[in-house]
């Protein structure tokens, strides 16, 4: 088995689960395949990876033909993954070495039962609906899909934008407001929930549009189905504005014209038998631990 091994940075309190990691692998005679950057970190501090071969780009995960990559960090190292597995089908497991996240559940603390999940084939797999975006102008180059939300947002200097947003060409409605979110059921716990969204099965075929501080209260979040192509006009007095897919933003002027639909592959997200997503809304939400009651 071809296993591809993720992260951002090596911090000194993640060593001993780094080294569990790779020493469990090892027994298992899994071919490991490290992301250059970390690699070379690892290198500094963890003389024995010296040995490991490393990956970079789409192109080398392809060629590498992974049957598992592993994330090691939070939500958003996993995130950064999205553009590395594109639409090769390779699931991504993610192991949070802080505290618990939405999408990277596995604890580091239960490693070695991650192990023995893809040893004994007790895992699941979820498709997870990915948002595409299309401009006329180049923007994203072709890393332009997320998989939580793409965004459009005010600069940090100027005043609020207006935003004409169609549904499949129809306009539904204007927006005077610092930004509006067009999230993924995924993406539904993220940015749009901190801004008043709803919150979204994964599987629930739909998108949620989600103003931020929008100027009129009568401006509220709504679900569509995700076969909508979501097209926008938008007007600032400044020059440009942001347009942003999970965390990566670029500026923008009003000669873009933008849309946005659902992509054409999905995300696949490697899910522990016990790790299930109820269970990981009341953890992730402390649902039911008000003292009060």
């Amino acid at each position: 088995m071809n296993i591809g091994i993720y992260s951002r940075l090596l911090k000194k309190e993640h060593r001993p689960f780094i080294q569990e990691l790779f020493k469990l692998l090892a027994e298992k005679n899994y071919n490991i395949f490290i992301y250059d950057e970390y690699l070379k970190s690892l290198k500094t501090e963890l003389k024995f990876l010296s040995q490991y071969d490393a990956f970079a780009t789409y192109e080398d995960v392809k060629k590498l033909e992974l049957d598992l990559l592993i994330s090691l960090g939070g939500d958003g190292t996993l995130l950064d993954t999205v553009g590395l597995v594109r639409d090769s089908g390779i699931p991504v497991a993610g192991v949070n070495m802080g505290r618990l996240g939405f999408l990277a559940d596995i604890h580091k603390e239960e490693i070695s039962s991650l192990i023995n999940a893809i040893e004994q084939n007790t895992y699941t797999i979820e498709d997870r609906s990915l948002i595409h975006i299309e401009t006329n102008k180049p923007l994203f180059g072709d890393n332009n899909f997320g998989l939580n939300e793409f965004s459009i947002l005010k600069t940090e200097s100027s005043s609020m934008i207006t935003i004409h947003v169609y549904l499949n060409g129809e306009f539904l409605s204007t927006y005077w407001a610092d930004g509006l979110i067009v999230a993924t059921p995924t993406g539904s716990t993220a940015y749009s929930l901190s801004c008043g969204g709803p919150i979204i099965f994964p599987d629930a075929g739909n998108f949620v549009l989600t103003p931020i501080a929008p100027h009129n209260l009568n401006a509220r979040p709504i679900v569509i189905p995700d076969n909508t192509v979501v097209s926008f006009e938008v007007e600032c007095r400044s020059k440009y504005f942001l347009c942003a897919i999970d965390s990566r933003n670029k500026k923008a002027d009003k000669s873009y014209q933008i849309a946005i639909r659902k992509e054409q592959f999905p995300f696949k997200l490697f899910r522990m038998p016990e790790n299930h997503y109820l269970k990981t809304l009341r953890e992730k939400l402390n649902w039911g631990e008000d003292a009060r009651n």
